[in-house]
């Protein structure tokens, strides 16, 4: 399995078995082969991934945490279930909490905050143009978000904001690759970061919100197709 060796092991090896598990697993989930519903076998999986079950079984503890893993009586665990409903619940809290994060972070921003929004965006920009799914909607994404958010001085809200965000990845991740975000996403994240620039507070947080939300009803009609397709 080319996450837990290959060319990336010298960068890598100070991180726990348990933790190249967990992303083993979590990028199967995200990127749809491992399908919703689909039962997760822990001898399977130790043994396509070279580890014992130990490992395997605190990755899915931590996957369960995350929302992407459900543990049921008989069943075992299985992928999480995605659902329209889900959808609009964690978008609408990401797009009131986000939007107070950088409320009070737009202020204190400093110059060189601003720099390194800039370069990550230019990062997010080129994997986008890519079509790397996965940097653009994973990490790249969240340091983007975050960097604006830094100033906040709310580190409750913050957790809260970073674990719906581990929550819905696999939806950021369809809006991305099926329902049109590798489209908006870019001049929605250049916008924002102009307006935060410009100290717009209250027409930054509006765009914030909007570009949330806009996600949301684009991901909640793909989902609504899909579920009807299904039926």
């Amino acid at each position: 399995m080319q996450s837990l060796v290959g060319n990336g092991h010298m960068q890598i090896v100070h991180k726990t078995r348990t933790q190249l598990v967990v992303e083993a697993i979590r990028e199967k989930i995200l990127c749809g082969e491992i399908k919703a519903g689909e039962p997760l076998r822990q001898a399977a999986l130790a043994t396509e991934l070279n580890v014992s079950r130990i490992p395997v079984r605190e990755a899915l503890m931590q996957l369960e945490a995350e929302g992407l893993v459900k543990f049921e009586a008989h069943k075992g665990a299985t992928a999480s279930e995605i659902s329209s409903k889900q959808v609009c619940e964690v978008f609408e809290l990401r797009a009131l909490l986000e939007a107070e994060l950088l409320r009070h972070s737009i202020e204190r921003l400093t110059d060189d905050d601003f720099v390194e929004a800039e370069n990550c965006l230019a990062k997010l920009e080129d994997a986008m143009a890519a079509g790397d799914a996965m940097s653009a909607t994973g990490e790249l994404n969240t340091l983007f978000h975050n960097k604006l958010y830094s100033r906040a001085e709310r580190p409750q809200t913050s957790e809260i904001v970073a674990s719906l965000n581990q929550s819905c990845s696999r939806y950021v991740r369809m809006h991305i690759l099926l329902a049109g975000g590798i489209e908006t996403a870019p001049h929605e994240h250049r916008e924002l970061l102009d307006l935060a620039k410009a100290r717009e507070t209250h027409k930054a947080c509006h765009a914030l919100k909007k570009h949330i939300l806009s996600a949301k009803d684009d991901i909640k009609a793909l989902l609504m197709k899909m579920e009807k397709e299904n039926h």
